[in-house]
């Protein structure tokens, strides 16, 4: 049986009665904050030239896409102000 199993077998199941969770719940905390520890153990914080990377890869992509927007503005924007100006005529 793995560590996880054993884990989820200790607890009280959620169709337990009340006071049966009540009483498991400073494990299931307890159970909870080890698991944030190992797991923030694994945390590792990028290095500058990855931070510098990312962050220009974002940028550039922000102005692409706000360049694309702004084309797709315009062309919508004629589009709609010729159909008018078409209606208005006829």
């Amino acid at each position: 049986m793995s560590v996880e199993t054993k884990k989820m077998a200790n607890l009280a199941p959620f169709g337990g009665s009340f006071v049966d969770r009540v009483k498991s719940w400073p494990e299931q905390v307890k159970t909870f904050y080890n698991d944030v520890r190992t797991e923030m153990r694994k945390v590792t914080a990028p290095s500058w030239k990855e931070v510098r990377a990312t962050t220009t890869v974002v940028v550039i992509t922000v102005f692409i896409f706000a360049l694309y927007f702004a084309v797709i503005d315009f062309v919508i924007q004629h589009g709609v102000t010729a159909l008018f100006d078409y209606f208005r005529v006829h």
